[in-house]
Order: structure tokens, then C-alpha cells, then sequence
């Protein structure tokens, strides 16, 4: 026996049976038994369960009708609204695969996320469609998009409602704008309720469990992003088990504000929620005074979130103002949550911060704090249906208790291997016991209760509140600038995001003089996403390097923190 069994929660099995049904079924099942019931609120406007199917269904119609097929990959591009959720079912409705994009990217980014899924439609938010389309007219004709279906932001609320009128000064351009749909070049763009105002048949559904359901895309050590195949029956497992872990119930009435387009919004909240039967109370984007609000008016009773979220709602001058009683689950993960933090949490609403871990490759959780003996700055024990061990990355044996390791997995939640690169997948699986276990490349240890504690990356990730940054992705597009001869990202320590962004860079010498770190700094955020732009630029004459060549990022990794730069 494993020593964390004796903290497990005794209302759990140690692992679950997952239904052989795809996840549309959750959503089709729930209609029937409570088809008045809201599935989600977005500036007050409510949406049953019957209407999200029937929408869904409709759209699923029109993929069909211009040329969706089972197995078929479609880009998903949006800001958290109640099209995103409708898109993301009709997508699996449709018998095609999601593939969610971080709607920070720009075009130079997003060409990948047209070509390596081989995406024929894109469906995005008005706002989002001139960079996709910028980013399709850039590739050969060949693989560009056929078609992009673009909804404006207020075909799902009354701009004239109460809450609308209550929303940042800031949000009003782009959630209140209309914008013009762009022309592609050798496709159609067409509007959201062009797409779904159909009477065109539904296809059969005829995805199941093994079948391929959302391509979500991780960044590694080198090059571009990599699509994690997960199956309908991965993101089933650990939507049933984030749900049971979480004591959801149709009754539950969660606050949806982590990004649905990364694995924990997916997974943990939209079909965890959905498999429950619960409500959805979706917020666009972070804004404290907006989700002080929401928590009060609609007595939210789940919240998942990154720590930062919870950090700046309890430093909000009105906080006093907000009710949170109704709240009886919080919790979350990207970054440690402050023991002081997690403190006044239990002091002033009984509250213990549930503290998780998991990766794009594991579907969100394979490690989380039991709710009744959850421990601080801690990730946890082996989810539900997880065996999670810590082995010597070189020997592969499991290292005894309290001693560092590389933190493996096995079980439902593992992904499928990634997309067209059956060599990287090949590197991070290894056999142990006759298990296949996958690699996470986190080095970490066991305690004495058999709780698992991060300590160090085998990888190069950046950690920026709670959005994975990874250096070779960064550099590769620093790459493009005309003065950039060599770039070397590193992380440096920030109050706030807890880790942020900074580029070592030597210009070629036909550009010293003529560019500033401020001039690299801007082109950076204007053709990446914001998060993942440097922070900081120091131009150095040379970076250090081995014998072999190859960049000494450790090196100066290390030295951060005796040199300067330009911060931004």
C-alpha cells in the first residue's frame, strides 16, 4: 500500500469506470433530464441545457455541410463566451476533433495551428478573424483555410442588460464592437448566425471512447508547439473525476474564468460542469470587481483559478463588499498558492485552497490535494485511476521517499502520444512493472505521507501566472527579427506573475546602433502573444557556449539577477 492511501477521501473508489459514450452523450443526457436548467450565464443572459444542444446541434449541421468529416481537425479561437462552449460540442458533434488556440496568438503564430492539424475551418470571434485570416493568406494555397466562422460577442448577451452596463471600461471595445468579417483569400468567412440558422440534417454521431476528440497544443525544449492527442475517453475520465474529487452536483454553480482553451478550463471546469448537470457562470477575461460580483449575485459555490486570481480579488479595495459564503470549493494550480494567502482563506471563510497538478498530456489533474487533508504549496497525491511514482530520470528505478526525482504517470488520463511526431512521443513513455508511464519532465518528491512536492524542470518552461512559456518557442520567432543574430530566453523572478519573460540577445553587427531593447521589446509583443513576449531585453556581444556549440542557457539562467536588462 502506497502511503498516501491513508489520506484518501473514503467517499472515492481509488479509480473510475469510464462510460463507454463520447462526450457529446454528457451533454445530450443532461438536456433530457434538465433541459430548462441554464448550463451557463454570460452578463446575465442565461442558456439552457435544451438550447445549447439545439444550437450545437445546428452548427454541427453546417461543419457537415461544408465538408466536416469524422476525424477532421477544426481550430477553435475564443475568449471565454457561450459560442466557445456551443462551438467546442458542435465540433464533437460533428465527429471532428477540437483544437483549441490561445486567443493571444498572432498570425506569424497561428499558421501552425492552420498547417500541423491540417485545419480546413477555423470558428473565432470577429475581433480574432482578421489575424486568422492574415495568418491563412500567408501559407500556400494548399493549406490555407476553406472557411472561418466568426461570431461577434453580443450574439449572446443584451449590450443594453445590467450586468453589461457593469463591465470594465476596458472590455467595452472589444466585447461591444462589430466588427467586419475579413475576406479570406480561396475560402468564405461567414457569420455565426449564418452558421447555426439552418434546417440541414445532423450527421450520425459516430465517435466513440477511443476515438480522437480535442488536439490541444503543448510547447517543448525544441521548436514549435505539439498537439497532445487525447480521446474522448481521457477527457472523460478527468472531467468525471475533477467533478466527483470536487463534491459537484447539478446543484453546483461554478465561476468559469481559467481560459477554456487550456486543458484545466477545458477539462476541469466546461466538462466537468457538464457532466454534473451544472451551472457555468462564464467571465470573458480576469476582472476582480466583475467576479467579486458574479460570486455574490450568482452564490457560486466552485471556483477553479490560478492564485494570482485570488491574490488580486482580496486585495480589491471592495472586497468587504462581495458575499462569499456560498463558496464551499476553491482551488486551482499554475503556480504555488502563498501560505498567508491560503491562510486567510481558512481564517475568514473556511476555506482550503485545493491545490492541483497536471499537464496538457494528462488532461489537467493527475495529482490534487485530498479536499479534507489538502497540503500547502504541495501538489498533491495520484488523482483518481492515476499511478504517479518518482524515478531516477537516468536508471528509471523509483527513488526512495524525501529523495528528488523525475515525476512519471500512468493511467486513463494519459494522453494518446503527440500528433505526427511518433519520435517525441516515443521519448517521453517509458515502461515500468509492465506499465507504460509518461514522463513529465518535473523533477520532484514523495513525503513521508506520500504526497508529491514540485522541486525543479527538466525542461526550460517558464512559468508566468500560470501560463507555460517555453524558451525554444519564444526564440524560434525572436529568430525572425532582421537585427536578432541570437536570442536565449531565460525566466527572471516578478512580484506579481511570479515568473516572467527575459531574452538575451546579440544583434548581428549591420544592426548595432540602429535598434534599442525597447525596439525589440515592441516587435515581440506584436508578434507573439502578450504573455509570452520578454519582459525584459539585455543586448549582450556573445552568449556563452560549450564545446559542442550548443547555447549554456543554465549558464545564464544562473548568473540572473547580478545582470541588467530592459524591463518593460
Amino acid at each position: 500500500m502506497r502511503s498516501h492511501q491513508k489520506f484518501w477521501p473514503r467517499r472515492l473508489p481509488p479509480a473510475l469506470s469510464v462510460p463507454a459514450t463520447s462526450l457529446w452523450d454528457n451533454l445530450e443526457t443532461n438536456a433530457r433530464r434538465y433541459p430548462d436548467k441554464p448550463v451557463m450565464v454570460f452578463f446575465g443572459r442565461q442558456f439552457s441545457y435544451r438550447e445549447v444542444v439545439a444550437q450545437a446541434e445546428r452548427l454541427a449541421a453546417r461543419l457537415y455541410q461544408i465538408g466536416v468529416r469524422k476525424g477532421d481537425r477544426v481550430m477553435l479561437d475564443m475568449q471565454n463566451c457561450p459560442q466557445l462552449v456551443i462551438a467546442h460540442f458542435a465540433i464533437l458533434r460533428a465527429n471532428a476533433v477540437v483544437v483549441p488556440v490561445n486567443p493571444m496568438n498572432r498570425a506569424e503564430e497561428i499558421k501552425h495551428y492552420i498547417t500541423d492539424p491540417d485545419a480546413k475551418v477555423a470558428i473565432t470571434t470577429a475581433d480574432l478573424a482578421p489575424e486568422i485570416a492574415k495568418a491563412s493568406a500567408a501559407l500556400p494555397a494548399n493549406e490555407q483555410l476553406s472557411h472561418i466562422i466568426a461570431t461577434q460577442f453580443t450574439d449572446a448577451f443584451d449590450p443594453e442588460s445590467e450586468e453589461a452596463a457593469q463591465m470594465p471600461a476596458a472590455w467595452r471595445p472589444w466585447l461591444l464592437t462589430r466588427h467586419e468579417l475579413p475576406v479570406l483569400e480561396n475560402g468564405t468567412a461567414m457569420t455565426w448566425q449564418d452558421a447555426i440558422n439552418n434546417q440541414l440534417a445532423v450527421p450520425p454521431l459516430e465517435v466513440g471512447p477511443a476515438d480522437l476528440a480535442v488536439l490541444p497544443y503543448t510547447s517543448g525544449t525544441t521548436g514549435l508547439p505539439k498537439g497532445c492527442m487525447h480521446r474522448h475517453s481521457s477527457i472523460m475520465h478527468n472531467a468525471m473525476a475533477s467533478g466527483y474529487w470536487g463534491n459537484m452536483t447539478p446543484e453546483t454553480v461554478s465561476l468559469l474564468v481559467v481560459p477554456m482553451f487550456h486543458i484545466t478550463g477545458m477539462v476541469s471546469v466546461l466538462h466537468a460542469n457538464i457532466y454534473a448537470g451544472a451551472t457555468l457562470i462564464v467571465m470573458p477575461r480576469w476582472d476582480r470587481e466583475m467576479a467579486g460580483r458574479l460570486i455574490s449575485k450568482w452564490q457560486v459555490t466552485s471556483w477553479t483559478n490560478i492564485p494570482t486570481m485570488v491574490i488580486d480579488l482580496m486585495a480589491s479595495p471592495n472586497f468587504d463588499n462581495y458575499d462569499l459564503s456560498s463558496l464551499v470549493h476553491i482551488g486551482g494550480g499554475g503556480a504555488a498558492m502563498p501560505q498567508a494567502v491560503a491562510q486567510r482563506l481558512v481564517e475568514q471563510f473556511g476555506l482550503r485552497y485545493i491545490e492541483g497538478y497536471g499537464l496538457t498530456e494528462t488532461a489537467a489533474p493527475s495529482h490534487s490535494n485530498p479536499p479534507d487533508n489538502p497540503k500547502q504549496q504541495c501538489l498533491g497525491i495520484p488523482f483518481l485511476s492515476c499511478d504517479s511514482r518518482v524515478i531516477d530520470p537516468e536508471t528509471l528505478r523509483e527513488m526512495p521517499q524525501g529523495e528528488q526525482g523525475e515525476i512519471v504517470m500512468h493511467g486513463p488520463m494519459v494522453f494518446a502520444g503527440y500528433w505526427k511526431r511518433p519520435e517525441a512521443t516515443q521519448a517521453v513513455f517509458t515502461e515500468i512493472d509492465g506499465k507504460s508511464f509518461f514522463r513529465s519532465g518535473d523533477l520532484g518528491h514523495v513525503d513521508e505521507d506520500g504526497y508529491f512536492f514540485i522541486t525543479d524542470r527538466l525542461k526550460r518552461m517558464i512559468n508566468a501566472s500560470g501560463f507555460k512559456v517555453w524558451p525554444a518557442e519564444v526564440e524560434a520567432l525572436m529568430f525572425r527579427h532582421p537585427a536578432i543574430a541570437e536570442a536565449c530566453v531565460i525566466s527572471t523572478q516578478d512580484a506579481y506573475r511570479g515568473e516572467t519573460v527575459k531574452a538575451v540577445v546579440v544583434l548581428r553587427p549591420s544592426h548595432k546602433g540602429q535598434v534599442t531593447e525597447e525596439d525589440i521589446a515592441l516587435w515581440c509583443r506584436e508578434n507573439m502573444a502578450v504573455y509570452k513576449a520578454p519582459r525584459i531585453i539585455e543586448f549582450v556581444d556573445a552568449l556563452p557556449k560549450s564545446g559542442s556549440g550548443k547555447v549554456m542557457w543554465r549558464t545564464l539562467q544562473e548568473a540572473q539577477g547580478q545582470t541588467g536588462g530592459h524591463a518593460n
